[in-house]
């Protein structure tokens, strides 16, 4: 039993704890995490009506590469002619489009020539961030660049896509996002990138205190990790009441191929991607494509799942077939490749 004296004294240094927490000074880490974070300005061509016009988007972004590899969503580069990379020193260098993830909503850029100067963010472990810890968030929320935002993990979450053999993590938090964050950093208080701003929950369209990231981790799988098989498509996991929607026999779960990557793996095993886009449950789908019901024997019924099947297909032998049952245009097909 503690007395009411060494109560008394863990509660003084509590609060002590609590207000050094409540006004602790971020400056020296902005400053420090300023270098590695971009603006990132896009320009458009189309033709509307017959005539050519112009438009832009503005987003954020991370460096990741002495190489000048940049971190970004894919809804800030998806439809750019052109890219620019700015920097808090106001270098501005053109950028090209490595890698682009709609699904993961992530996209890899590398910068044409190097700036002086260059600074590379360290990467955390998206992992090992825990609910409750503080984070902050550096973009151009409305156009204002380099801004800073401070907040919390309020929920860490697994996304329904099937990105490189995994679901995708989500970080989410209540560090204030809005429109020009997209692409930006979060970093824990270590000054590790843990997360790339992806998007915002609200009714107004502002911010309402729920935002989402995608974690590094899946990030880093994702556009940095090379895998023969598993980057060759992207998927959407659907669970049996998704599954009934699409006339699933026995609404059996299953992976919505949403995209196949040319002359990858999985185009030469004959799968086949979605070409109708649509909006279901308030989730924008690519319609259309395979249904995978099982890879190798072994069925898609949770995301849990993907851990055996992943294991199983990466340790196939040389000249062992892959086996992958599909279901298309309401017929169940296997396919088959290596």
């Amino acid at each position: 039993m503690l007395s009411f004296f060494q109560k008394s004294t863990a509660m003084c240094l509590a609060l002590i704890w609590a207000e050094q927490m409540a006004g602790q000074d971020l400056s020296g880490l902005y400053a420090e995490l300023l270098p590695t974070v971009v603006t990132i300005q896009t320009v458009e061509y189309r033709v509307v009506n017959a005539e050519w016009q112009q438009s832009g988007a503005l987003g954020s972004g991370v460096v990741i590469g002495a190489e000048g590899l940049v971190l970004t969503a894919a809804h800030v580069v998806e439809s750019a002619n052109n890219i620019l990379i700015k920097f808090h020193d106001g270098q501005l260098l053109e950028a090209d489009l490595l890698s682009n993830v709609p699904a993961a909503d992530l996209a890899l850029l590398k910068l044409r020539q190097l700036p002086s100067g260059l600074r590379v963010a360290k990467s955390g472990d998206s992992g090992a961030a825990r609910i409750g810890s503080e984070i902050m968030v550096i973009g151009a929320p409305l156009g204002l660049e380099y801004s800073l935002s401070v907040g919390h993990i309020s929920g860490k979450k697994t996304g329904n896509r099937l990105l490189n053999g995994e679901m995708a993590g989500l970080i989410q938090t209540d560090a204030s996002i809005n429109s020009g964050n997209s692409g930006g950093p979060m970093f824990n208080l270590k000054g590790e990138l843990i997360g790339i701003v992806s998007y915002i929950m609200s009714r107004s369209g502002g911010f309402e205190g729920i935002g989402f990231g995608i974690d590094i981790n899946t990030a880093k799988k994702v556009l940095l990790e090379k895998n023969v098989f598993w980057t060759g498509f992207d998927g959407v996991f659907l669970n049996a009441d998704m599954a009934g929607i699409f006339n699933v026999p026995n609404s059996q779960p299953g992976v919505l191929v949403q995209r196949v990557v040319a002359n990858s793996f999985a185009e030469k095993a004959g799968m086949q991607g979605g070409f109708f886009e649509a909006e279901i449950l308030g989730q924008k789908l690519w319609l259309g494509g395979d249904i995978i019901l099982s890879i190798q024997g072994i069925r898609c019924d949770s995301p849990h799942n993907f851990d055996s099947i992943k294991e199983q297909v990466e340790n196939l032998t040389p000249g062992q077939p892959l086996l992958i049952e599909v279901l298309r245009q309401g017929a169940v097909m296997l396919l088959q490749a290596g």
